[in-house]
């Protein structure tokens, strides 16, 4: 089969929230950042892990997924922050704005909905640190239906480590994978293609 995707969240996976205390990963560097629609005079302040990149793109030149950015920061995740890390332009999935208070409206992350409608039935390695149970049971039923679906959460506070993707990588070498040519360019995130064993 074709590489499965790997859906990368931003915040809480590449961008750690802070500890009570306000304090952030000593590892992760300080940037100013102006996303879409912010004003130069009121820019967001990331921290950002320089060991991330890397790690990245170790798994990106295998070929053996798709990376695509899965975040509210949309298309900032390609112009702002895949820049401070070194890594290439990604597609990214266009989430709907949605007027929320919580993370989990229905008591799941609210980007699942827009996720498995986009996903069709295409193997997908999810990384974000915002999932609940029925975002797990909902893997679990997908896999079932032949979607082969892992669900990976790394600590909102730490971020991404690399047996995160060791567990990527893992998931994807138990799959029929054939790696991606070198030279193709990334599949249209708004249009994913079939995907079958």
């Amino acid at each position: 089969m074709r590489p499965p995707y790997l859906l990368l969240d931003v915040d809480g996976v590449l961008i750690p929230f802070p500890e009570a205390d306000g304090t952030s990963p000593a590892t992760h560097d300080r940037h100013d950042v102006v996303p879409t629609g912010r004003s130069a005079d009121d820019p967001v302040t990331v921290w950002l892990s320089p060991s991330h990149g890397p790690l990245l793109m170790d798994v990106i030149r295998t070929g053996l997924v798709t990376p695509v950015w899965c975040t509210s920061w949309r298309q900032d995740a390609t112009t702002l922050i895949g820049p401070l890390l070194g890594l290439p332009s990604l597609p990214y999935v266009d989430l709907p704005r949605l007027q929320i208070t919580t993370s989990h409206p229905n008591g799941y992350l609210w980007k699942r909905d827009h996720v498995d409608v986009w996903l069709g039935n295409v193997p997908v390695a999810w990384v974000d640190d915002d999932f609940t149970a029925l975002d797990h049971a909902w893997a679990a039923e997908r896999t079932a239906r032949g979607m082969a679906t892992v669900l990976v959460q790394p600590d909102p506070h730490i971020g991404l480590l690399a047996e995160h993707l060791a567990e990527v990588m893992e998931w994807v070498g138990r799959l029929s994978v054939v790696p991606a040519s070198k030279s193709a360019t990334a599949p249209d995130p708004k249009q994913p293609e079939v995907i079958t064993e």
